[in-house]
């Protein structure tokens, strides 16, 4: 491990939570303009940032880069361990781009409780950065949790006619399917005496222990990624969440499931990713084409988007779990483009609904008649996808 002279991971997790803790205590409803003002400044500073961690990253070393550890409750070996590889780099690198491009969408969009809004999104912000950067299960685990709470709150809040219903949901569902995963981190607290996931990743475990710690797993990540049949509770979220919300959950939230099969049950039980491989196969394939064909009778752009987001991220776990180099990374890249196309595409409907008040395909013909130019980047991102998912098959 390359210990770090800098605590830029430390300052790529607090630095949107302080700022977000800032506007929640002293933005007020009264000055909206300089809450937004604020907001941006601490989204821009957040991004930039964690840019030296791409700077200074060294693509030739296999170890952890820019660790960070300290004692956290020192009776428990719970440490505050923090450090990246060349996956999870770029995922935070694209939380905070991304972060930045809520608060911009969200400028003139929402006109109510504008401090809550921003405060929740950089927030959940840090909270993301924290899921990547954790080295320690359990303070991995504190990360994938309270990144439901500001999502919960955005959703319940600025979403939709039935947002207490898609709230609830999308509460119930992810935190139901982590407790499970809970059991197996302590599990392996108890066989290892630590919480450190790379000594979890190097400890032998019976075939046996492997499956029931691989489903455990498997509990809360198929539910974030989301896999089939797991998945319900996504187009619920997507259609009554704000557009920012959206936004998010797309690019950023659905890519902690995927990384979790990375980081956890790939290296921690590899002999039952193997022998189960033939099921998650069988579940990514129903995503990629049962899913790919509920997308296609949506009249719901939104629910288009989403179902489309469900089998894309098909691809992903399908590229994981077929064992090869070339899958895999193929199935990380395809994370971080339907990250930056994804979020894209909820934009550009934001962009429509915030004119026309519908979210029904049928109600927009023509727009390229009228909006030619915003036309033009709707179906170049929409091509893109394609792209992406065609050209990540064909290299597998």
């Amino acid at each position: 491990m390359m210990q770090s002279t800098s605590p830029l991971l430390s300052l790529a997790i607090w630095c949107p939570i302080a700022f977000g803790i800032f506007i929640l205590a002293f933005g007020s409803d009264d000055k909206p303009r300089l809450v937004r003002v604020a907001s941006l400044i601490g989204a821009i500073t957040s991004f930039l940032v964690t840019l030296p961690l791409i700077q200074r990253f060294d693509n030739v070393a296999h170890e952890m880069q820019f660790v960070e550890k300290y004692s956290w409750i020192e009776r428990f070996n719970i440490n505050y361990f923090l450090g990246i590889d060349g996956i999870s780099v770029w995922f935070i690198v694209l939380t905070a781009f991304i972060t930045v491009i809520v608060v911009i969408a969200g400028w003139e969009v929402i006109e109510k409780k504008v401090a809550q809004y921003m405060g929740a999104f950089l927030i959940l912000s840090g909270l993301m950065i924290g899921v990547f950067c954790a080295l320690d299960g359990l303070l991995f685990y504190v990360f994938f949790e309270a990144t439901l709470i500001p999502m919960f709150i955005i959703i319940g809040v600025w979403g939709g006619a039935n947002r207490v219903y898609a709230a609830f949901k999308f509460f119930l569902y992810t935190l139901m399917g982590s407790l499970l995963t809970l059991v197996a981190i302590l599990y392996l607290y108890t066989k290892t005496g630590s919480f450190d996931i790379l000594t979890w990743q190097k400890f032998p475990l019976p075939l046996s222990v492997q499956i029931l710690i691989f489903f455990a797993f498997l509990m809360a990540f198929a539910v974030k990624v989301p896999m089939w049949p797991v998945h319900t509770w996504l187009p619920d979220a997507h259609v009554e969440a704000p557009t920012g919300g959206s936004v998010v959950l797309a690019a950023i939230m659905l890519k902690l499931g995927a990384y979790g099969f990375l980081r956890f049950s790939l290296p921690i039980t590899p002999d039952a990713s193997h022998y189960l491989s033939g099921l998650m196969i069988a579940l990514s394939l129903i995503a990629v084409i049962y899913i790919g064909l509920v997308a296609m009778v949506q009249k719901d752009m939104k629910k288009l988007v989403a179902y489309s987001s469900i089998a894309h991220m098909g691809f992903v776990t399908l590229g994981f779990f077929m064992f090869n180099d070339v899958s895999v990374q193929g199935g990380i890249v395809q994370m971080i483009s339907h990250g930056f196309v994804s979020g894209a595409m909820f934009l550009c409907i934001g962009v429509l609904y915030d004119r026309m008040h519908s979210r029904q395909i049928v109600d927009y013909g023509g727009v390229v008649n009228t909006m030619p130019k915003f036309a033009a980047f709707f179906v170049s991102v929409f091509d893109g996808e394609l792209r992406f998912a065609g050209n990540f098959w064909f290299c597998r």
